[in-house]
Order: structure tokens, then sequence, then C-alpha cells
């Protein structure tokens, strides 16, 4: 006899009834109510019905993680669970929820500002129809994700701050130059993979340069694993990194005519000073690959129902996805922490605010100047509020 083992889920679905106390205040004539701790809302009459936390908090992670649509969400929600809830219906619980998750949120930007190294990207979002931009910033500890109408200086900015003076990880788009007390790490990635693109498109004579640069950045790279896996010191990485940036800038002093060639060259004219960060500061990524995975789930969910309509739901995504993601970073229960704040009744900084943010340390003593870390400001207390009387609750239906 053998055993045999099966993993299944249970699709159980309760209904609470709240018995909520209803009065009015003998002085002053105020209405008053009780709230039992299981409760989200206060609303009664015609809105005495709503999703509980535990059905929003999966239909914020199918809809604005997973990349469902609001329709999609709502399929699942009803296959899965039996629960009969519309699209627009949905939407605007949702956003109640963004709204409820917004200083966490506010709190996430102020903790990116003080991060001593964060990646920046960019890419195509649509709002309403109209062509926008879905900014993120990702540090090792959070991800803030913002949505903006422009692609330059002022919507960077208006997520780290202009004097924003840690390490900055980038795709080399000139925009990110008007950080200028920011110590720039331009990505190789992106570098190589264009060389790829011009050694396949030009003939094997016009493509010798960028196969000559493809090699230099590799060898930068493999530079950077002999010193982590302690094949080479720190002496001998500062050392190679000299001779390197010598051959490349010998490389770049020779005159190009094939139009690409002429086109790169003056790029990385540009990119040379910020190609070589990472092995001035041993521990720094040499790309900003953070940052593009951080990207991913959000043109996944472009593809699918291409943006939001409004900007109200615009507003919505960019918290939830930024709430989501951080907590996905840190290795916390989102369910956990939704649930409970919705059952909060008032607002209230989730745990996913790191306290203090220290960053990685670079290993070479004469790399640029470390900026010190700025602590976060104390989290805000609500006010004092007298205990309500609590409702008698039953699950009446499962």
């Amino acid at each position: 006899m053998e055993p045999q083992y099966q993993e299944e889920i249970v699709r159980l679905t309760l209904v609470r009834r709240f018995d909520v106390e209803v009065g009015q205040c003998t002085n002053c004539g105020a209405h008053t109510q009780g709230r039992h701790p299981l409760q989200t809302s206060n609303a009664l009459g015609a809105a005495n019905v709503q999703l509980g936390p535990e059905a929003l908090a999966l239909g914020a992670h199918l809809n604005k993680q997973v990349g469902l649509s609001l329709g999609q969400t709502a399929k699942v929600l009803q296959l899965g669970f039996g629960l009969q809830v519309s699209r627009g219906g949905l939407c605007r619980a949702l956003a109640r929820m963004a709204e409820k998750v917004a200083p966490t949120y506010e709190q996430l930007i102020v903790t990116a500002r003080q991060s001593l190294v964060t990646g920046m990207d960019e890419t195509g979002w649509r709002v309403g129809g109209h062509p926008q931009w879905l900014w993120v910033a990702a540090s090792e500890q959070v991800t803030v994700y913002s949505i903006l109408a422009g692609r330059g200086f002022a919507q960077a900015a208006s997520i780290l701050g202009a004097d924003y003076d840690g390490w900055l990880l980038h795709d080399g788009l000139r925009l990110y130059y008007g950080f200028e007390k920011a110590y720039h790490q331009s990505c190789l990635a992106h570098l190589i993979r264009r060389c790829r693109e011009l050694m396949a498109l030009r003939s094997p004579a016009a493509g010798q340069f960028a196969s000559q640069v493809k090699g230099l950045l590799q060898h930068a790279l493999e530079l950077r694993d002999r010193h982590q896996s302690q094949q080479m010191t720190l002496h001998g990485l500062a050392v190679a990194t000299g001779l390197l940036q010598a051959r490349f800038d010998e490389l770049l002093s020779r005159t190009f005519r094939v139009p690409h060639n002429v086109r790169l060259a003056k790029h990385l004219w540009h990119e040379q000073p910020y190609l070589f960060t990472f092995l001035h500061c041993p521990g720094l990524d040499a790309t900003n690959n953070a940052a593009e995975r951080a990207l991913r789930p959000a043109v996944v969910a472009r593809k699918v129902w291409g943006g939001n309509r409004t900007w109200n739901g615009a507003r919505t995504q960019q918290i939830l996805m930024s709430v989501l993601r951080t907590c996905s970073q840190q290795g916390k229960d989102a369910f956990a922490l939704l649930v409970a704040m919705l059952r909060f009744p008032g607002q209230k900084i989730l745990e996913v605010v790191p306290v203090s943010n220290p960053p990685p340390l670079p290993e070479n003593p004469h790399c640029c100047p470390r900026v010190p870390a700025v602590k976060p400001p104390a989290r805000r207390r609500g006010r004092s509020q007298s205990r309500p009387r609590l409702n008698s609750c039953r699950v009446v239906r499962a």
C-alpha cells in the first residue's frame, strides 16, 4: 500500500450579519452608532451590503498585481466564491481602499527619496485612452509607482525630489542627469543589447565597433564578478578599472563614418563618466534591472486591458501597486495588512514603511562620498477616541 496526497481548496463564502446599535446624543442630538471589530464600513440602509476585506484584498491582488481586468476579477470572485459584484462596484471599492492606503503611499515616497540606491524607469500608459507615462522608483526596501502626464525631469523629480543625492541607476535617458547631486550608474545591459542589435543589422566591418564596445562592457562585468568571488583584491580591481577606462577612451577617440556607429559613439561619449561607477563603488548594481522587473507586471496589465479610464483610477492604480509590490519586496503578508487596515475605523500607516533605511555600504573607501541616511519622520498618530460600543455579529450563511 502506497500513500497518495492531494491538495485542494475549499470554496466557502461567509455572510456576516452585524446588529448595529444606533442612537442619538442626548445633548447635541448627533447621530452615533457602534462598530464591531470585523466591520469595514459604517454604511447602513441601502448600502448595508459590502464585500468583505478578504474578498477586496483578493480583488486588489488580481487586478493590480496579477494584471486581470476588473471584469475578469469580478468573474473570478463569482466562479470561485459565488460573490456577485459588478465592475463598477469593484472599481469603487478599490478606490476606497486606495484612499485608506494613501498615507502609507506618501510615506513610501518619503522613504524612496531617502534611499541611497534607487533605480528608475518609465513606460507608456493610458488614461482615458490618451498616452501617459508610468514611472517607477525601486530601492532595496520600497517601490513607488506614479502615473504622470509627461516624460521629463519634472515628472521624475516629483517622485525622488530634484535634490536627490544618492546613487541613481537608470537606462541613460538624458532627463535623469537633471539630478545633479546624484551619483549616476548607466545601465550596461541596455548598451550591450544595443550593441548586439547593431551587430545583427550591419555588415561585419561596420559592426566591429559595436562588437568592441560589447566586449569591453562584458569585461567590466567579469571584473565585478571576479572581485565578488574574491579572486581579485580591491587594489587589483582599481588598477584593472583604470586600464579598462583607458582602453574605452582609446576606442572612442577614433573617427566613425557609419551613421549607426556615429550615434552610438556620441551616446557613449556622454555616458562615459557613468559606465563604471559600479567598479569604483563595489556593491552597486551595474544595471537597472530592479526597476525593469518592477515595471513588468504593469506592462502585462497594459497589454491585457490598456490602462485606466480616469485619473482617479490612475491614482488608485499607482497607490495599490506600490503597496502590494513593497509588501512582496519585504516578504510581508499583504492580505493580512490590507484586511487589518480595512477593519480599522480611520487611516493608519501600514508596517511596510521602514523605520530606518540602511543602504548597502560600498567596499571602496575612495569611491564617491556617501550621503548619510535621513531618518523618516515619525508615524502620525490618530486622535484618541472613546471606545464605542461593540456591535453583535454572527455568521448567517456559509
